[in-house]
């Protein structure tokens, strides 16, 4: 799996300044190196450019990375709203939104995702694409929030369903989060509001469309 993602990267990722910088600040700063893989933000710039989606909800902003790869996505005006435990984490997100151009069209709600997604709910928004890739422990509870959240037609995308392999692969070295990756995977593929696959890029992507 390894092989195969380095060999997409290598061949279909060209060299980004923007997006390596954002890297360079997460190690600068000592934060986990967790961003999305450069063929996983290739592919969410595409998706949302296809879908012609104009107001995302990103949960898991940590440094930007993604938040760039979604803003790039947006055909003229539109929106990313991007939640974020922890405040360092959001104001280095921004710093990086800011740099690549994007800092008008982002907010950036800081928290726990659940209380920000309670509150968008009760303010009636209204959103055309989703990323989840936040922690995994409630990953079913913000998959039912998006559900909530979403414009007929919506892309729910979730980052890292694979767990690494261990989710297919029993002799590979489980996560912690494997068994919750398992359960989720069968919930997204049998969920009657949604439509769904999931693509090995990077650590696994699920591409969920809304049937309402």
């Amino acid at each position: 799996m390894k092989i195969i993602n380095n060999y997409i990267d290598t061949v279909f990722s060209q060299q980004d300044p923007i997006l390596e910088g954002v890297i360079s600040s997460i190690m600068d700063q000592g934060m986990p190196a967790i961003s999305v893989s450069p063929s996983s933000g290739k592919l969410l710039t595409m998706l949302v450019s296809i879908a012609g989606a104009k107001d995302i909800l990103e949960i898991g902003a940590l440094g930007g990375y993604s938040g760039i790869c979604l803003a790039r996505g947006i055909e003229g005006e539109g929106t990313l709203t991007s939640l974020e435990l922890e405040e360092k984490y959001a104001q280095l997100a921004a710093q990086n939104l800011a740099k690549a151009g994007f800092i008008e069209q982002v907010t950036h709600l800081t928290g726990p995702a659940l209380e920000s997604l309670e509150k968008l709910v009760a303010a009636g928004k209204r959103f055309d694409f989703f990323f989840i890739d936040a922690d995994k422990d409630n990953y079913e509870h913000y998959l039912a929030y998006c559900i909530e959240l979403a414009n007929a037609g919506a892309l729910i995308v979730t980052d890292n369903v694979l767990a690494a392999g261990s989710v297919a692969d029993p002799e590979a070295t489980p996560k912690r989060y494997t068994a919750i990756m398992k359960k989720f995977n069968v919930l997204v593929a049998n969920h009657p509001q949604l439509e769904s696959i999931l693509l090995p890029i990077g650590d696994g992507i699920t591409v969920s469309k809304v049937k309402k």
